[in-house]
């Protein structure tokens, strides 16, 4: 998946949101966007906070986004 995704762009949008202002920029996302963007943060108090284990949060997220995790954490990464 290249940096032109759609859903990678949709994606890194969220992450940079909670990265900024927090787990209480979620209110902004589905139950799915915050635990995918919790798995980019490495938050496992915000997935715990949401009643999800790692694993649940892994099958929630789904192969799709599951296979942008790690692009959209190096680009994160690159802005920091």
């Amino acid at each position: 998946m290249t940096a032109d995704n759609a859903e990678y762009r949709h994606f890194l949008v969220k992450a940079r949101v909670a990265k900024r202002d927090g787990q209480d920029a979620g209110g902004v996302m589905s139950r799915g966007e915050k635990v995918a963007v919790a798995l980019v943060l490495n938050r496992a108090d915000w997935l715990a906070s949401i009643d999800f284990t790692l694993a649940e949060a892994i099958d929630r997220t789904g192969p799709e986004w599951l296979a942008l995790v790690p692009q959209v954490v190096r680009a994160l990464q690159d802005e920091a």
